[in-house]
């Protein structure tokens, strides 16, 4: 084949020893012998799991570049033959759906070769968005990332002290890449994005300035590009991929939902001191409503997912009070059931549990605890799991609950479907995602009953009501801090997830570190400006500083939760354009401003839905704030001040007056400025 083959959009162009491959204008793919853009080898993961840490490596035996290039056409597409003489071979086959999406697929042909290394083309001031939730960076490039679903990780950057305080106890300090929601999607600032359907281990390396090189610890890989005209517009194509999430039930934007552990009266007390002091309070959220357990990293949940009446005397009689006078109740569950109960007997007796290499049911460590891992890819014990949903929370009365964990599932454990576990394991959260979904759609809730979690893969997109940011430090750093969530919600924005949250003041608490009262009203300050309000005691409670702990921190908390209500129309149209068109809530700024490119590396700043700007203050001892504005007519929410943009400006930015810009000419303008006087 000697001339170039247009298709649609596509455009592959044979060179005398190779090609290159256009996507409506962009350079994906060149081959040649001295560049080949194909490697395949062997090699066996060497992957161990402390309490959801892993340890990943690759014991690789053979890396081969595939020189030589034969093409020929098909009735399935366009066929590259990439070989190195006789010893390796893999094809790739180019095809456009019908929505004009390139399907690359590429298939090894040597029984003994399961890896892969493919080279996408890059240019040199690329900028690289998106691979799931990233805490660390929002432009990727520069970096290699894993791609593997794990805990967060303690610290996360290997030059503090956290870090290496979590690594030297549990080898949990983590590092940049680590999250709980990884995805093999990116997408480029020249407009396009990649998307990889697998869920082996992955690996995007960004690092290099003329291509990008994506391993694929598979034989054989499916991956998707397609292209827009705007990052706003290629951002709503990916999300009508991968599925969006509905809208978000209306009491949700009625004021925070508070995190109290410890029993109803308890419960009553708290709620009752919130209220007094003029809080909006859309729920209470007691993560511990079936059991608690104290072990040496504070207090743990009993994982035995039934209403704990000796805990929670009269509570399915409180519920219903507090649902009349406007307060939900949520509460907690994971696809874990604890050794020691009931509901593990049950599983166990009928075989819902994964297994061990010697048949037996697996049993995972939890820190001082076991528990099972229920099988959901056995369809018994999948519908099993769903009816426990039904009956014990949808049927007792909860109106939502965080939907723990996902990440854990063990690489050595054995699977009813067949399955590897090690290709299992990034597919496992949004399988449980898909689980609770199905509980409420089955009982005719969705809309109604909210449930959240903070795992995920490829597939959450579509099942996955509401992200949460995971166990953030109670603490300033960058890399597990306030700070941290920020490009965490932007990350995942790129990667078609529009709803995000996280715990109000952070969760961690090990090594010393406390929860102090300002960074507790700057958790505030910045979640009345997010789509949902929930705080969290923290894993060690009475180390922290508590949204009750004084009469000040409960005036600040009713000040931002009736700023966070009086926006619900607002949010409310933001959540409902997710819905409908793949738009993020809390959006990069680049999505709208895209032709300026100071807005191109911003991770610490986003706008909430079209026309509020939110930089909120991530460091403490600061009373005012330098951010990026650009060119448009802004509004300074707190003084009415007009500003056109187009430079960075430092503002007065006092506790429970975050920087927040609105845009002048917004039809939610009248709205913004009456909270001038909140």
């Amino acid at each position: 084949m000697t001339s170039t083959t247009p298709q649609g959009g596509l455009r592959f162009s044979p060179t005398q020893d190779g090609f290159t491959l256009h996507l409506d204008g962009r350079l994906l793919l060149q081959h040649s012998a001295q560049y080949p853009c194909l490697s395949v080898g062997q090699g066996e993961a060497d992957i161990e799991m402390f309490r959801g840490n892993f340890s990943i490596k690759d014991k690789l035996q053979e890396k081969l570049a595939l020189t030589d290039c034969a093409i020929t056409d098909t009735a399935h597409g366009l066929c590259v033959t990439l070989s190195r003489g006789a010893v390796a071979s893999a094809t790739l086959t180019l095809a456009q759906d019908d929505a004009g999406r390139l399907r690359l697929s590429i298939a090894n042909s040597s029984p003994r070769h399961n890896r892969l290394w493919l080279n996408l083309a890059a240019e040199p001031d690329e900028r690289v968005y998106g691979c799931g939730e990233q805490f660390s960076y929002f432009n990727l490039r520069g970096r290699p990332f894993p791609l593997w679903t794990s805990e967060q990780g303690v610290g996360r950057n290997k030059k503090t002290l956290v870090t290496w305080q979590a690594d030297c106890q549990e080898n949990a300090g983590g590092d940049y890449y680590w999250t709980f929601f990884p995805q093999p999607t990116f997408v480029s600032s020249r407009r396009y994005f990649c998307h990889i359907s697998n869920s082996s281990y992955m690996c995007f390396d960004f690092s290099a300035p003329h291509h990008h090189e994506l391993a694929i610890w598979e034989p054989q890989a499916e991956l998707c590009f397609d292209t827009a005209p705007s990052q706003l517009a290629l951002v709503s194509k990916l999300s009508a991929m991968l599925g969006r999430q509905p809208e978000l039930p209306d009491w949700v934007y009625d004021g925070i939902i508070l995190g109290i552990q410890g029993g109803t009266d308890i419960c009553q007390q708290k709620l009752d001191r919130a209220r007094e002091m003029g809080v909006s309070v859309a729920g209470i959220w007691a993560q511990d409503w079936e059991g608690r357990r104290i072990t040496s990293f504070g207090k743990r949940l009993m994982w035995n997912w039934r209403w704990d009446e000796e805990l929670y005397p009269q509570l399915d009689r409180r519920i219903p009070q507090w649902k009349q006078e406007g307060v939900r109740f949520l509460g907690y569950i994971n696809p874990y059931v604890a050794v020691e109960k009931e509901l593990y007997a049950e599983a166990a007796a009928h075989g819902y549990l994964t297994r061990d290499a010697d048949g037996r049911d697996y049993q995972v460590e939890f820190g001082e605890f076991y528990a099972g891992v229920v099988d959901l890819t056995n369809p018994a014990a999948y519908g099993w799991y769903k009816e426990v949903i039904k009956r014990n929370l949808i049927g007792f009365g909860l109106d939502g609950w965080m939907a723990d964990f996902g990440e854990y599932l063990p690489t050595d454990t054995f699977l009813h479907n067949g399955v590897s576990a090690e290709i299992m394991h990034n597919r496992w959260p949004a399988l449980w995602a898909q689980c609770n979904y199905e509980a409420l759609a089955e009982t005719g809730k969705l809309g109604e009953v909210l449930f959240f979690m903070r795992a995920g893969y490829t597939g959450s997109q579509k099942y996955s009501l509401m992200m949460w940011a995971g166990d953030q430090n109670v603490d300033w750093s960058l890399d597990d801090g306030l700070a941290s969530v920020i490009p965490a919600a932007l990350s995942l924005a790129m990667t078609g997830h529009g709803l995000h949250h996280s715990d109000l003041g952070g969760y961690t608490t090990l090594f010393g570190m406390k929860r102090s009262k300002e960074l507790l009203l700057r958790w505030c300050d910045f979640a009345a400006f997010t789509p949902m309000m929930r705080s969290h005691e923290g894993n060690r409670p009475d180390d922290n500083w508590q949204f009750d702990s004084d009469d000040d921190t409960l005036r600040h908390l009713a000040r931002m939760t009736g700023i966070f209500r009086r926006l619900k129309p607002y949010l409310k149209q933001a959540v409902a354009e997710n819905s409908r068109e793949g738009i993020p809530v809390m959006r990069p700024l680049l999505l709208h401003y895209e032709d300026d490119p100071q807005t191109h590396d911003l991770a610490y700043q986003y706008l909430l839905g079209r026309d509020l700007l939110v930089a909120p203050v991530h460091q403490p001892d600061c009373r005012d704030w330098t951010l990026y504005l650009p060119r448009d007519h802004w509004v300074n929410l707190w003084t009415g001040e007009p500003d056109s943009g187009g430079h960075e400006v430092t503002v007065a930015a006092p506790l429970g007056q975050p920087p927040v810009f609105y845009r002048r000419d917004s039809a939610w303008a009248a709205l913004f400025a009456s909270l001038r006087n909140a």
